[in-house]
């Protein structure tokens, strides 16, 4: 049976939580196999700043400020039924998250 595999990444973990609740909700209603979410790890990026904090001498310190962005992950596997697949493209997603769907061959 063919499978499609769901990769969602996004900055609101929140949002990816209730999108797979979506998905899930949408594979049962049409009876499809479904596993998943499966957490991957999160990436954290972070970016080092150096600001200046003025001292009354002039000369200032260096101080620094660390900028920091989190990516997180999630996996679903689902039953390639072409109506649930139909459905699973309607969900409205929201801009900061990333979808692709693939179809995989015969397990």
């Amino acid at each position: 049976m063919q499978k499609a595999r769901i990769k969602l990444s996004g900055t609101d973990p929140d949002n990816l939580n209730k999108i797979c609740k979506q998905i899930k909700e949408i594979a049962d209603k049409f009876g499809v196999s479904v596993r998943g979410p499966i957490y991957l790890p999160t990436k954290k990026l972070v970016v080092p700043t150096m600001k200046q904090k003025k001292t009354g001498t002039g000369h200032g310190n260096a101080t620094w400020d660390k900028w920091e962005m989190r990516i997180h992950k999630r996996i679903m596997d689902v039953g390639a039924n072409q109506r649930a697949l139909r459905y699973i493209m309607r969900i409205s997603i929201p801009d900061n998250i990333n979808i692709s769907i693939e179809l995989t061959g015969l397990n």
